[in-house]
């Protein structure tokens, strides 16, 4: 897909302008419903742009399982909210052509795990995209927490004096699109991200 031509997201986002070749990165979060990986019941985009500025979206997802007690009482999501919100089945086509266009942020591996889970689920093809995870981002940046309370965003929301609200999946994509943008400065070196490759590289 050429990174000229605009995309827009499914209308749930409420995106306000078209994604173009100014996009850079897009961090993605989920939160899931149970201890099965697939049930994602919020997905959370951070478009980040080629001039630092962060543009958040969530949607909440019908996972179409019961939730569990112990995920509810970590997000807040239950029944309740997800009711009338689209199924992952039917969201993620459009989706996929944001997902597959861009390189993606995950603070940690588990989003796009649960991103793969889903689709086979739905017996959808997995997502042909890019990802790279800000944990690792963090530990080049800032291996002084390794043992000192880690590279969780929980720990680096109090290290780098964040303000996002942590399991909230909009929040925590931002959150990580933050992360990524404060190592680099850390670093005094921009993070290249690999377009076709799952692997990251930085430019000296």
């Amino acid at each position: 897909m050429a990174r000229s031509a605009h995309i827009d997201l499914p209308a749930c986002f409420n995106q306000a302008k078209p994604l173009t070749a100014d996009v850079r990165f897009i961090a993605v979060d989920v939160e899931t419903a149970s201890y099965e990986i697939a049930s994602i019941c919020q997905i959370g985009l951070a478009v980040v742009g080629f001039d630092g500025s962060i543009a958040t979206h969530s949607v909440y997802v019908d996972p179409c399982v019961p939730f569990a007690a112990g995920n509810t009482r970590l997000h807040g999501i239950d029944a309740h909210t997800v009711r009338g919100a689209p199924f992952f089945e039917d969201l993620l086509p459009e989706l996929r052509q944001a997902l597959e266009a861009y390189p993606l942020v995950q603070h940690s591996r588990y989003d796009e795990k649960a991103f793969d889970a889903a689709c086979l689920r739905a017996d959808m093809p997995a997502l042909k995209s890019v990802w790279s995870d800000s944990v690792a981002i963090a530990r080049k940046a800032w291996p002084e927490l390794r043992g000192n309370g880690g590279h969780g965003l929980a720990n680096l929301k109090k290290v780098l004096g964040l303000q996002f609200r942590h399991h909230d999946a909009g929040e925590d994509a931002r959150a990580a699109a933050q992360v990524t943008l404060a190592a680099e400065v850390a670093m005094g070196q921009k993070i290249k991200f690999a377009q076709i490759s799952r692997q990251m590289a930085f430019e000296f």
